[in-house]
C-alpha cells in the first residue's frame, strides 16, 4: 500500500508536458525594406541601423507560450535582390503565414508587392498573407498628402490580398509584436482583442474592418484611385 502511495505522489510531482506547435513565417519584399530588422527586433528585441543586406535566406526562431502550448516561430527572411527570387520557395513553401513588407517612404516598394504576392501565392495558396509597411517613424514626418495617398493605396492592396494591414517601426518598437500576434490569430482562427487603428497619420493596424480607414475625421471612400491599378 505504501509503495502504491509513493507511486501516486511521484506521478503528481511530474512536470506538466506542454504541447508544441511549429509555425513557419516567411518575410518577403524588396531589398532594404526592413525584413531583417523586423525579424531581429521581434526575436532578439534589438535594432541596429547597420544591418547588411541579406544574401539568400536568413532565419531565426522564437518561442511564445499560449496557455499549455509552446508556439515556436521559424521566421524566414528572404533577400530582396532579384537574384534571390529563385530562393522564394524556401520562404514560401511550408509557411503558415507570409508577411509582405514595403518601405512607407519608398512607394515603389509597395508597387513591387504585386509581383512578390503573385509569385509567393502561386507557390503557397494556403498561407495567411499580411501586408506590412515599415519605417513608420520616418513616414510620419512626410507630407500629409503623401501619407494619405500611400495609406489609401496600401489599403487597396490589402483588400485585394485579403490581408491585414500594419504600419510598423522597428526603430521605435511600433506594432512589431502585434504583427506576429495577428499572424498567429489568423493561422489558428483565434480571437484578437488588439484595438484597430484606422486614422491616417497614425500607425495603421487593420485586421477586421478592411473597408474602413479615416482621414482628418472623415471616412475615406474605398473606391480605387483611377491612377492606381489594384488588381494583381
Amino acid at each position: 500500500m505504501a509503495s502504491g502511495g509513493s507511486d501516486v505522489q511521484a506521478q503528481q510531482e511530474l512536470p506538466k508536458v506542454k504541447n508544441r506547435v511549429d509555425v513557419q513565417v516567411g518575410l518577403v519584399g524588396d531589398a532594404q525594406v526592413g525584413k531583417t530588422s523586423l525579424m531581429v527586433k521581434y526575436v532578439q528585441n534589438v535594432f541596429d541601423e547597420e544591418y547588411t543586406q541579406t544574401l539568400g535566406v536568413n532565419f531565426l526562431k522564437r518561442k511564445v507560450s499560449i496557455r499549455s502550448t509552446d508556439i515556436v516561430f521559424s521566421i524566414m527572411d528572404l533577400g530582396g535582390q532579384r537574384e534571390f527570387i529563385n530562393m522564394l520557395p524556401i520562404a514560401s513553401l511550408g509557411s503558415s503565414a507570409i508577411v509582405f513588407l514595403f518601405d512607407l517612404t519608398r512607394p515603389e516598394t509597395l508597387s513591387s508587392i504585386k509581383e512578390w504576392y503573385r509569385q509567393a501565392h502561386g507557390l503557397n495558396e494556403t498561407a495567411v498573407p499580411l501586408l506590412v509597411g515599415t519605417k513608420y517613424d520616418l513616414f510620419v514626418d512626410l507630407d500629409p498628402e503623401y501619407q494619405e495617398q500611400l495609406s489609401r493605396t496600401s489599403m487597396e492592396y490589402a483588400q485585394v490580398m485579403d490581408a491585414p494591414l500594419v504600419f510598423c517601426s522597428t526603430a521605435k518598437s511600433v506594432n512589431v509584436q502585434k504583427i506576429f500576434k495577428i499572424a498567429l490569430a489568423k493561422i489558428f482562427n483565434l480571437t484578437l482583442t488588439i484595438p484597430e487603428i484606422n486614422e491616417i497619420g497614425d500607425p495603421l493596424l487593420i485586421y477586421k474592418s478592411l473597408g474602413n480607414i479615416r482621414a482628418r475625421g472623415e471616412e475615406i471612400s474605398r473606391r480605387p484611385s483611377p491612377s492606381v491599378r489594384t488588381s494583381f
